[in-house]
This record gives C-alpha cells, sequence and structure tokens, in this order.
C-alpha cells in the first residue's frame, strides 16, 4: 500500500503511541546512518513481518529513542529514492523497500522506510545473512524463526493421493478432453502421437502428473472429478460461481460450476455477454475500432490462474461477478508475487508454487504458463487494445481480486497507447494506475513527468493530452498529408445527413483541414469530385443536376 502524506502522519502518529518494536524501528540519524545497518535492520524488520503475518515494517528516522519526533537531516539534498537500487545489491531475491516517504510531522523532517515482508518461506538476508529483532538491538535470525518461516512452504496438498477415491470418480468427458490437450502440448512427432493415443487413460494421465501410479490425486478431483464425488473432500466442494449484477447492484441471475474444473472454465466463460465495444482510439480518424469487451485469452488465463492458485485449504470457492463494464474474479490465497510490480519484472520466477503438482498438470494440458508469463501476457493484450489494464487488489488477507474492464476510461491514456508502441510495460502499468486514481510514488511521478507523459501537481496527477504526440508532429503531418479518403467520405456523409444536399464547392468548404495542403485549389477540388465519384460507385451518394447546379446527396436505403 502506498500512503498519502496525511495518512502516513496519522500512522506514524499512532506507531509511536502503540510501538510495536519487532517490526516498527525509529531512529533519530540527525545527520547521517550507517547504510551497512539499514541493510541489516531491512532484514531484520522483513523477516519478523512475515513471522507476525504484517504487511510492511517501518525503519523511520527523525525519532529519538523516547520516541519524540526531533527531524532528521540523512541524505537531505537528493538521492534518497537511490537508495531503492543501492539495497537491491545486498539483498536476496532483489528485494527493496517498497517506498521511501520524506514529509514533515510538527515541522520536523521525518524519512520513513517501508519494508516488505519476507518472502513465503524464504528468510530476507543482506550480504548473505538473515537477522531478526532482539528486543532494541539486531541478532542473527535465531533456528527457532528460521525454520518458522521456511516451514511456509509445507506439504503440497494438491499432490496428496485421495485414498478413497478411484477412476470411476473422474468424468468421462473431462478424461477425454484431458487426453486431447496433453497430447497436443506433447507436440511430438506423427509417431510419438500415434504411440500416446494408443495409452490407455491411467497410462496418460500418469504422464500428464495428474494421477500418482493410478492412484488418484486431489488435482486429478479438482481439474476432473465427477461433481458428485465432491463428497470425498469432506464437504468443501470445488467451484466457480458466476454472478450477473444490474446495474443498481441487484443480483440478476448467478449459476455454480463443480467439479471438473477442467469443463467449468469453458462454461464459466460461455455465461459472461462478451458484447462489442465500438470506440475511437487514435486522434485522427472518425472510424471507431470494434472489439470484444472481454479478450477469451485474458478472461480463461484469469480463471485459469485462479484455479492454479487457490488455497484450497481455506475451503473457499472461485467468484466471477459480471456488471456492466466489468468482470471482477475473486479468489482464496495470497498473491504469490506479493506486488504486481514484482510479477512485471524482467525475468521474474516465483519463489514457489502453492500447488505445484496441480499447476505442473495444468502446464501439461495447455491451461497455464509457469513461466511467471500470465500477467505481462494479459497486460499486453489489453495495453494493445489500449484498454485499461487489470487490477489487483491484493488488501485483503488471503484472498486476491482482479478486476477486468470492460470499457475505456480515460481518452487520454486510450491515445496515448495508440499513439506511441514504444512505451514499455511498465510504464504503460504506472500510467494505468493514473487513470484509475492510483497513488504512485514521487520517484515514478518525476520520471513520467520528465518524458512529458503526465500532468499535474503531485498526488494530483493525470495523464497528459499532448502525449498523443510524443511520436512525431502529428498535427504537421496531418496538414501536410490531408486525411484518408475514408475520413473524408464520413465527414462529407455527416454534412449531407444534415444539408441533405450540397455542390462540390460546398462540400470542399467543409473539408477544409481535412486535404493536402500541398494541393492547389483546381487539384483540391479534383480531389473532391474523385472521393465523391467513388462514393457514388459505392451506392452510398448520388448527384442531380450538372455542371454548377450538381447536388450531392446521399442514397437512401430501403
Amino acid at each position: 500500500m502506498i500512503y498519502t502524506e496525511q495518512q502516513l502522519i496519522d500512522k506514524i502518529r499512532q506507531m509511536i503511541v502503540d510501538f510495536e518494536d519487532e517490526v516498527v524501528e525509529f531512529k533519530e540519524a540527525k545527520l547521517n546512518y550507517s547504510f551497512k545497518d539499514i541493510g541489516k535492520y531491512f532484514s531484520a524488520l522483513g523477516n519478523e513481518a512475515n513471522i507476525r503475518d504484517k504487511k510492511e515494517a517501518w525503519l523511520i528516522f527523525g525519532v529519538d529513542n523516547d520516541k519524540n519526533i526531533v527531524g532528521s537531516e540523512y541524505r537531505k539534498e537528493g538521492s534518497l529514492h537511490n537508495l531503492k537500487k543501492e539495497i537491491v545489491g545486498g539483498t536476496n531475491e532483489r528485494l527493496t523497500f517498497m517506498e521511501i516517504y520524506e514529509l514533515y510531522i510538527d515541522k520536523c523532517r521525518i524519512v520513513a522506510f517501508q519494508i516488505p515482508p519476507a518472502m513465503r518461506g524464504i528468510p530476507t538476508t543482506w550480504n548473505g545473512a538473515a537477522y531478526a529483532r532482539e528486543g532494541e538491538h539486531i541478532s542473527p535470525l535465531p533456528i527457532d524463526k528460521m525454520d518458522l518461516i521456511r516451514s511456509q512452504i509445507g506439504v503440497d496438498w494438491s499432490k496428496l493421493v485421495v485414498e478413497d477415491a478411484d477412476l470411476d470418480d473422474l468424468d468421462p468427458e473431462a478424461i477425454a478432453y484431458a487426453r486431447e490437450l496433453f497430447i497436443k502440448k506433447q507436440n511430438a512427432s506423427k509417431k510419438s502421437t500415434e504411440m500416446l493415443e494408443k495409452m490407455s487413460d491411467v497410462e496418460i494421465l500418469n504422464k500428464a502428473g495428474i494421477l500418482i501410479k493410478g492412484k488418484v490425486t486431489n488435482t486429478a478431483l479438482i481439474l476432473l472429478g465427477k461433481e458428485e464425488s465432491s463428497y470425498l473432500f469432506d464437504g468443501f466442494i470445488p467451484r466457480i460461481t458466476w454472478t450477473l449484477y444490474n446495474g443498481d447492484g441487484s443480483i440478476k441471475a448467478y449459476e455454480h460450476f463443480d467439479m471438473p474444473l477442467l469443463l467449468a472454465v469453458d462454461k464459466t466463460y460461455a455465461k459472461i455477454r462478451n458484447v462489442k465495444y465500438r470506440y475511437i482510439a487514435g486522434q485522427q480518424t472518425l472510424f471507431p475500432d470494434e472489439v470484444d469487451q472481454y479478450e477469451p485469452d485474458v478472461v480463461k488465463e484469469i480463471l485459469n490462474n485462479c484455479i492454479a492458485h487457490s488455497n484450497y485449504q481455506l475451503r473457499g470457492k472461485i467468484n466471477v461477478e459480471e456488471f456492466e463494464d466489468r468482470l471482477v474474479f475473486i479468489n482464496e490465497g495470497n498473491f504469490i508475487p506479493e506486488t504486481v510490480e514484482r510479477a512485471l519484472e524482467e525475468g521474474y520466477k516465483p519463489p514457489y508454487y502453492r500447488n505445484t503438482f496441480l499447476c505442473r498438470a495444468m502446464v501439461n494440458l495447455y491451461m497455464i504458463d509457469t513461466n511467471a508469463m500470465g500477467i505481462p501476457m494479459m497486460y499486453q493484450i489489453q495495453r494493445e487494445k489500449c484498454f485499461p489494464l487489470p487490477t489487483y487488489n491484493l488488501q485483503q488477507s488471503n484472498r486476491v481480486i482482479v478486476t477486468l474492464y470492460g470499457k475505456i476510461l480515460d481518452r487520454n491514456y486510450t491515445q496515448l497507447l495508440h499513439s506511441n508502441a514504444a512505451l514499455d510495460l511498465q510504464t504503460v502499468f504506472l500510467l494505468d494506475k493514473i487513470q484509475k486514481k492510483e497513488l504512485i510514488s514521487k520517484e515514478d511521478f518525476a520520471i513520467l513527468k520528465k518524458a512529458e507523459l503526465v500532468e499535474g501537481r503531485y498526488p494530483n496527477i493525470f495523464v497528459s493530452y499532448k502525449v498523443a504526440n510524443i511520436v512525431g508532429q502529428q498535427t504537421d503531418y496531418v496538414k501536410n498529408k490531408g486525411l484518408s479518403n475514408d475520413v473524408c467520405k464520413q465527414i462529407i456523409i455527416n454534412a449531407l445527413e444534415t444539408m441533405e444536399k450540397a455542390s462540390v464547392s460546398e462540400l470542399k468548404e467543409i473539408l477544409a483541414g481535412a486535404l493536402p495542403a500541398f494541393l492547389d485549389e483546381k487539384q483540391q477540388s479534383k480531389k473532391v469530385s474523385n472521393i465523391l465519384q467513388s462514393m457514388k460507385k459505392e451506392n452510398i451518394a448520388d448527384v442531380s443536376g450538372t455542371g454548377h447546379a450538381a447536388r450531392w446527396f446521399l442514397v437512401k436505403k430501403i
């Protein structure tokens, strides 16, 4: 979570009153402070936050040992935010501060370092050593705390064999579909494919990592189990629930899709009203793009990831909520990358999988990708449509909420993406947060401001309209080259709908500014005449009279 200045002031005051020394450290740091000790505190506080299931820890400069606010001059002349990059060199998993804040309380300068908890199963280290808090001091991470963090990975529930289950508990249609997907995934030679097709269901499901030596696993039941076999989960039903809402928020319809979840994904998608959405992405056209509100690949990617990464031991379900302009996916289980920013980092690999056995089986069935490409792939698809990116709400403990938008939110953002295909995904991600009125860091704002991608005064910023010209002087380009014939035709259609009839000279006047500037008057008249003749051949327009009396009109459709 990124805090506004007032939110953080209130939080620091509260931390001073209700001091939790395991996850908060106050230092006076009057002029300077050891970089090495900052690294040790980063490790110690991060590990303590993990053990106590906290979303963050804090190292705060400008408060003395007696909890008096005294102010700090630490790195006052700049380079404060460089610490984010500097700290990465000493931590494992390339961890760094979530945010570094500079603010004033009672006219005293405070520097607050927001530290992420250690990753699940992996203690945070500084220069190869893991640290912990012991009262007011830092010490090497003791064995009991080390084991507590490392034990978080635990047993893979999805791999467990269900002793009372057999092949009769699996759905024949789902088995047949799994066979088809697995053989396709192998991408083998024709001879190898023929060999796979001759194998029995048990042999195929063993190879696909769904069964273990012919025994039914939790993974097999989730993906292929019959609906009536859910009793094997002792009251828990793996389920996707689709709910359709009216404009006033009341429920219009709903439906449950139980095991086998391999088939439930397509059934759920079939319920979603994926209508065509028309919008104008660029500035130099009057013709709208027409796309599906929701790309099927994105919807199915999110659903499959919900199946793969659910914490089934929480005994929850996957919810798909459909509103007029968005889809909301709700899934039980914490977000393993911890932040979307981390998932978008080049070369990112998740430290672990919650359901390793299930994930591998789903990879073998073409359902997911374990190279951490799912989120970047979805973002790239939305980026190419100039649509908002999916929003990940990670504020609730052990729950992930993903919103997929089916409409344009900010025309400036859409035109920016349309006019500049070279923007990298990290930049698009930040601009998407701005169009959704989400707070970004001052450091990121400075970068976007320098690139003339945003305007306003922090934190009240917005995507800049001028970005539509960042790939060149499009106004001069249009003035010199003119708009396309298709656009000119649309302008003529709009004019004739209002005027009913018009001469060539009148239409040329209406098209002033749309015709190439390098053409002289005679050439422009000729171009307008050619466009009109083309419209006549297409049975869009016709003419009555000749010479100066000629008047053009639209052909009425029967």
